[in-house]
C-alpha cells in the first residue's frame, strides 16, 4: 500500500483510482466476485480477457496489500491458495453494477457477457444487497441471510445466454 504522502491528491476519486484504476484490478475482482474464481489457475486460465501470469501475480499482490483480497491455504487442497474478497471489495458491487449499466448503454457488449449486468441493473439495490450478503457468506464466513442464490441466478442466466449464441 502506498504511504499517504505518496498520493497525487486527497480527492476520493483519485485515491480510488490509485487502487483500482489499472487495466486489471477490477477485472480480477469481477472474476472472483461474479465467476467465483478463487484460485490463481482459475483466474489465469478462465478470464475472458486473457491476463498474463506476471500481471495476475502483481495485481493479486496489490489487491492484497490494499486490503481488497485475502489469500489463505485452501482447506480442500493444501497446495493451493484460496483468494477471498474483503468487505472493501464486496462494497464495490454497486460500483461494478453501475459500470456494467454504463457499458451496456454505450458500448458494443455481447449478450452473454452482459446478462449478469442486466439482471443486476434490473434487480436494483435490493438484489445488490442480497448479492453482497451472499458474498459475505462465501468470502467472510458470515452466516447465511436469506433463501436463494444470486450468484446461481447470474450464472444460469449467463449459461442460457451463452447457449443461445451457439
Amino acid at each position: 500500500m502506498t504511504e499517504p504522502n505518496q498520493h497525487r491528491s486527497g480527492c476520493p476519486i483519485n485515491l480510488s483510482l490509485e487502487v483500482l484504476g489499472d487495466s486489471w484490478s477490477l477485472i480480477i475482482i469481477r472474476d472472483i466476485m461474479f465467476g467465483n474464481r478463487r484460485h490463481y489457475r482459475q483466474l489465469l486460465n478462465e478470464s475472458e480477457e486473457g491476463i498474463a501470469s506476471n500481471i495476475l501475480g502483481d495485481r493479486l499482490k496489490r489487491l492484497t496489500a490494499n486490503g481488497l483480497v485475502t489469500k489463505a491455504p485452501d482447506p480442500a487442497h493444501k497446495q493451493r491458495q484460496l483468494y477471498s474478497l474483503t468487505e472493501q471489495a464486496i462494497q464495490l458491487v454497486p460500483v461494478l453494477v453501475q459500470l456494467g449499466t454504463w457499458g451496456r448503454k454505450f458500448l458494443p457488449v455481447s449478450r452473454e457477457l452482459s446478462i449478469r449486468a442486466k439482471i443486476l441493473e434490473e434487480g436494483g439495490p435490493q438484489l445488490w444487497a442480497d448479492f453482497m450478503d451472499e458474498l459475505r457468506v462465501m468470502h467472510l464466513g458470515a452466516p447465511p441471510q436469506g433463501a436463494g442464490s444470486v450468484l446461481d441466478r447470474l450464472e444460469w442466466a449467463y449459461q442460457d445466454a451463452a447457449a443461445a449464441q451457439v
